[in-house]
């Protein structure tokens, strides 16, 4: 341990985190850590600053050490807490079953003729979500209320969470109104600030995911909005992230498709530290923007991305290939995504229920009638209408009123046909979705024409096309009237113009790796490719070059995983083959397809290095390092830029994200292009 002399480190670091100073505390601990293993205690304070500042895999193993260190000092409450925590982060961010219940028996077998605890509190939200995640409703519903009953005696935010848990499962058994009066209860701990900062961001995540799968987008969209006023000083780890998700996910369903898909960048800029599989979640979001917005290359690129992850990008890959004209594809896509789903737990997503189906089914109906397959587009009509009277949700019921319209139009049942879009657009409209509202025209002008009535039929494709217009169109009209923005380098000075105001600055390495952001929006740079001379020619005017943080292919130290991350990952294929054995001892079907299906991505992750799209992770002592020296830099150079350009530097604060992946996301409302 630690001496005595150390101790003020220790302060420091607990200071910096009480403070927000995640990074800082972070640094600070990592650095005693590697001098002297730190303490039970400690090691849970490491675990959470390198949950806020990013490093989850860092938080994983800190309370797996944690957990370790306290049974060889013989204190099983320690111990089983540690193993609670290390479940519930594999819970929120990884959704690996198997390992997760591995580590709930380790507690639970470590709590053994104990009082009740708050440890057995949140052993019970885990139970219940882990239940609720694979489709075990009742018996989450039955952990979720063990979960309150002990959480309301010693653990608020355990009760808190067990609360969402039981409005969810309620209403995944089909008790609608009920589950809703206690979304109602469990609201409550998020706005009365009694909660620590993670505990109600799961509260607030967990409420808004629940009612955007259940397709209630106002009671959604009240709750996002409060969140994303929480957040602003409250929310830590991948908080910010989700909930620039479910952000995305409203504004792109009241069709603000331009701001909705900046947020989604920003959402996946910052969940990437975070997720695993889960990372399909908001890249999927941003596929389905980028559908809405036109951008059909860029949809099918993010759809691919979210599949590459494990995710399941349907149904909006499938439509995506219907709009390029590949139907077959299409059908064969959608067909199999509904025949085969796949076992992919998620906390954001209703498990395989019929809510789940129901986005499925509507494409597929759309689909079927492009192939001309008339009984299955019928059948899936069908389907979708009892989802939708199942879960008493307006917006289900006008993708019904949809569906319903194209299979009569195919049919030539030309009356119903009218009527049903007709419903469509009245529903359509009353949930305030303006995209789907000119698909419903669209279908309405088409069952006019049919009919023969050539004057309503062209009205309604007028009001159509011109809707879609200003969805595509309208950030343009919202662009400020400004003059050029520029951020060019003369000699030993950066001479950078903004909204009509000139500084010159002298050279300093941030602005270089500013002005390579800047030069490039949305785009996400490594950090060692901002240090790397051999992708960044102003590095060696700066002597930016850096032979520790680059090798010589140009500062990829190679696509490996470092022996911390190796590690980890054999400790949970050791964990899943583990619950494998058991499943099938068992003769537990589900179970075993489930893990097998989890050690299929591990040992996929392990074989491409876990970098997305095939990319390749770095060495992580360099790209750490240079995560450190990129960002103090950046951060000195906006100071800089501060002393002589506050709103230049307020705009940089808000659009610019520093961590091992940096970019430049400006708001889409604003003409953000920069000279270079």
């Amino acid at each position: 341990m630690y001496d005595d002399a150390e101790a003020p480190l220790v302060e420091q670091a607990r200071e910096a985190y009480s403070s927000g100073e995640w990074s800082q505390a972070y640094d600070l601990l990592v650095g005693l850590d590697a001098r002297d293993p730190l303490s039970v205690q400690d090691l849970g304070l490491l675990a959470e600053a390198a949950y806020a500042a990013g490093h989850l895999d860092v938080t994983i193993e800190a309370w797996e050490r944690a957990h370790a260190e306290a049974v060889r000092l013989g204190d099983p409450i320690a111990a089983a807490g540690a193993a609670a925590r290390v479940a519930l982060h594999l819970l929120m961010d990884t959704a690996l079953m198997a390992p997760i219940r591995g580590w709930v028996k380790r507690a639970e077998r470590l709590l053994v003729g104990q009082e009740e605890t708050p440890v057995h509190a949140w052993l019970a939200v885990i139970r219940s979500y882990e239940r609720l995640m694979i489709g075990d409703v009742g018996t989450a519903r039955e952990w979720a209320g063990r979960a309150v009953e002990v959480g309301s005696i010693c653990d608020p935010a355990a009760a808190a969470v067990g609360r969402v848990a039981e409005a969810h499962a309620v209403i995944l058994e089909g008790d609608v109104r009920r589950g809703l009066i206690l979304v109602d209860e469990a609201a409550v701990a998020a706005v009365s600030g009694e909660l620590d900062a993670v505990s109600t961001g799961m509260v607030y995540c967990e409420l808004v995911c629940m009612l955007q799968g259940l397709a209630q987008y106002d009671l959604a969209e009240e709750w996002t909005e409060a969140m994303e006023r929480w957040r602003h000083g409250n929310g830590i780890g991948s908080t910010h992230g989700r909930c620039r998700v479910h952000r995305a996910q409203i504004l792109r369903l009241r069709g603000a498709t331009a701001e909705a898909e900046q947020v989604a960048l920003a959402a996946c800029a910052e969940l990437r530290p975070y997720l695993r599989r889960e990372f399909g979640w908001p890249l999927t979001e941003l596929g389905r923007v980028r559908y809405q917005l036109g951008d059909l290359n860029g949809a099918e690129e993010a759809f691919l991305a979210a599949r590459q992850t494990g995710w399941d990008p349907e149904p909006g890959l499938a439509l995506v290939r219907l709009a390029l004209g590949n139907v077959a594809l299409a059908a064969a896509s959608i067909r199999d995504s509904l025949e085969h789903p796949l076992t992919v737990p998620s906390k954001e997503l209703p498990p395989n229920t019929g809510l789940r189906r129901a986005p499925l089914l509507a494409a597929r109906v759309e689909i079927e009638v492009a192939v001309g397959d008339l009984v299955a587009a019928r059948d899936a009509a069908d389907e979708l209408v009892q989802v939708a009277a199942s879960f008493e949700s307006r917006a289900l019921s006008a993708s019904a009123a949809m569906a319903n319209g194209r299979v009569r139009l195919a049919a030539g049942e030309v009356p119903g046909a009218q009527s049903a879009f007709q419903s469509a657009v009245q529903l359509w409209s009353l949930v305030g979705a303006p995209y789907e509202v000119a698909l419903a025209r669209t279908g309405l002008a088409q069952a006019h024409r049919a009919a023969g009535d050539e004057i309503s039929a062209g009205l309604e494709l007028a009001a159509a096309d011109a809707a879609v217009k200003i969805l595509r169109a309208g950030h343009k009209t919202e662009e400020r009237a400004r003059g050029p923005n520029s951020f060019r380098q003369t000699g030993d000075y950066w001479f950078i113009s903004f909204e009509e105001n000139t500084v010159a600055l002298r050279d300093l390495k941030g602005l270089h790796y500013l002005a390579r952001l800047l030069a490039h929006p949305g785009r996400e740079f490594h950090v060692l490719d901002l240090v790397s001379s051999g992708t960044d020619p102003a590095a060696v005017h700066s002597g930016l070059h850096d032979p520790e943080l680059a090798s010589s292919d140009g500062g990829d130290a190679g696509a490996v995983l470092d022996d911390q991350a190796k590690n980890a990952y054999r400790r949970r294929l050791a964990e899943i083959d583990e619950d494998l054995d058991e499943a099938r001892l068992t003769r537990d079907r589900g179970r075993v397809v489930q893990a097998e299906a989890e050690r299929e991505f591990l040992i996929r992750e392990l074989s491409r290095a876990f970098g997305l799209s095939g990319r390749g992770r770095r060495a992580g002592s360099a790209s750490e390092r240079a995560r450190v020296s990129v960002t103090r830099a950046i951060r000195h150079a906006m100071d800089r830029i501060r002393e002589h350009d506050p709103p230049l530097a307020e705009h940089l604060e808000r659009a610019i994200r520093t961590g091992t992946y940096c970019v430049y996301l400006p708001d889409s409302r604003l003409n953000m292009a920069w000279i270079t």
